[in-house]
């Protein structure tokens, strides 16, 4: 199944063939880069993501876990659309926020929960990891 997104302004549309499991991230860059509690965002092989139209801008920096970070976002409205890492060229992470179809997203973990707010509530269902996925609470 292809899933379909667009960031706020429409500029930046894509499409993906195979969506994987979708996780919470408490860290603060993920916090400072939403402007919300976390990222939820979903797997998702590079070479299945088509970026359709538009032009994505990016933002490079070394995250908590020591790890390059590139933040990909709309050059218009600014609305993130991926992020990516050399770490792991054959994976990006799609902001659910920016799909068409909010169904597509099945939050399977959360990690970096030793950053969580306290008025931050998840669900207790789902695998929890105080740093990366490495590393459990």
């Amino acid at each position: 199944m292809t899933a379909t997104g667009a960031c706020l302004c429409g500029a930046v549309t894509f499409e993906c063939d195979q969506l994987g499991p979708a996780g919470y991230c408490h860290c603060e860059d993920c916090r400072r880069c939403t402007g919300s509690a976390f990222n939820i965002s979903v797997r998702c092989a590079t070479s299945d993501l088509r970026i359709l139209s538009g032009e994505l801008g990016s933002f490079t920096k070394n995250g908590d876990s020591g790890c390059e970070l590139t933040r990909h976002f709309c050059q218009s409205c600014g609305s993130p659309i991926f992020t990516s890492s050399p770490r792991d060229p054959a994976v990006i992470y799609v902001k659910a926020g920016v799909l068409d179809d909010p169904v597509l997203v099945r939050p399977a973990l959360q990690c970096w929960t030793r950053s969580k707010v306290a008025w931050a509530i998840l669900p207790s269902s789902i695998d929890s990891f105080e740093k990366g996925r490495g590393s459990t609470t």
